[in-house]
């Protein structure tokens, strides 16, 4: 609607400039013209000609300006607004006595034309000194509430804002992170987060239920604990259907980073060229490292995939898949590390009870 309008104010206008223009003419060119009624309409349809393409111009400026301020962090938008209208009152205030200075008639166009050009002047150096000094500038102005904005908003680096999602936070590992301190920057808890809890803690499944409970729990705990830096975020998106592309598309509006267990969350927000912080991936890189070779003392819980595979877990959750560990399920033995796969799923540990280890190295 909006390009409509000024794409049509455009050819309005030229059309009244093209068709008064008529007036403007020499006596003596409008003593050899026959209808002037039919020159104002010819020149009028030349002005709404060059005023369509004047209109798409100006259009596509305002788009692309338009684009340039939504995608201009916070920080950015208010210092360069303050340098703005400091640079015009600066201005306006250098430039007053002007006015009163005797100018011959001849040179009275020097007085406007000084006043713009002298604007255009100060108000680019007011932008520029804004954006050198910009971040100084708001914690003069207001200081409190200026750096809450920017901290809500995503803007303040390194510390981007995390945004939790619905596994993140029925986990439960949060906790113990907030306490250590490594993580730093905003806690944010999208509304819509916030509704899915609600709903599977109201489910009708018992397990479920007792999932969705532990994670208002946890969130309740970490808002006690932490009440300046975990904040619920009213954002929701009527047009998204699912909570993970609500989530990527906040992450993406705010610049922030989600914060995750979820595999198949972490590899789409990836793809989208959105900063994710897998949980599972902190676990892998502060567990303890088994090396080939390395002892276990384990219990084989139950059988493999192949029929004489028998597989256990450490006391981590590590799942250990022990080769000729078939017919050892429910005994507890001394395993040998024999290699390791590490991705961002899970780990999983390969072993071969002891003997069977020192049978093959002595062969």
């Amino acid at each position: 609607m909006l390009d409509a309008i000024i794409i049509i104010s455009f050819i309005i206008a030229g059309a009244g400039v093209g068709f008064y223009s008529v007036d403007l003419l020499p006596g003596d060119a409008l003593s050899q013209v026959t209808s002037l009624e039919g020159l104002s309409f010819v020149t009028g349809g030349f002005g709404a000609i060059i005023g369509i393409a004047l209109g798409l111009v100006a259009q596509t400026g305002y788009r692309r300006l338009e684009r340039q301020i939504q995608e201009m962090p916070v920080d950015v938008l208010l210092s360069r607004s303050v340098g703005l209208v400091i640079g015009l009152l600066v201005a306006n205030l250098m430039l007053a006595p002007l006015f009163l200075l005797p100018i011959p008639s001849e040179f009275a166009f020097i007085k406007p034309l000084t006043a713009v050009l002298g604007s255009i002047l100060f108000a680019f150096s007011g932008m520029s000194l804004a954006d050198a000094h910009g971040r100084t500038l708001l914690r003069l102005i207001n200081p409190n509430s200026i750096e809450t904005l920017l901290v809500s908003e995503g803007t303040l680096k390194p510390a981007t804002s995390k945004i939790l999602d619905t596994s993140c936070i029925i986990d439960g590992r949060i906790e113990d992170i907030l306490s250590t301190g490594f993580l730093e920057g905003q806690l944010l808890v999208p509304q819509f987060v916030l509704q899915e809890l609600q709903r599977v803690a109201d489910a009708s499944s018992d397990q479920k239920r007792v999932r969705g409970r532990r994670g208002l729990d946890i969130l309740n705990r970490i808002r006690q604990a932490y009440p300046e830096r975990v904040m619920i975020h009213p954002a929701d998106y009527d047009d998204v259907a699912t909570v993970d592309a609500k989530l990527v598309r906040l992450a993406q509006e705010i610049n922030g980073a989600l914060l995750t267990n979820d595999y198949n969350l972490n590899k789409v927000a990836s793809l989208q060229n959105v900063s994710v912080l897998n949980i599972n991936d902190l676990a892998q890189a502060i567990r303890p490292n088994y090396l080939p070779g390395d002892n276990i003392d384990l219990k084989i819980l139950k059988q493999g995939k192949e029929p004489d595979q028998g597989v256990g877990y450490l006391n981590d959750g590590t799942m250990v898949v022990v080769e000729e560990g078939g017919n050892y399920i429910g005994d507890e033995l001394c395993v040998t590390v024999t290699g390791a796969l590490q991705t961002s799923a899970g780990r999983m540990i390969f072993a071969r009870p002891q003997t069977s280890a020192v049978a093959n190295a002595s062969e």
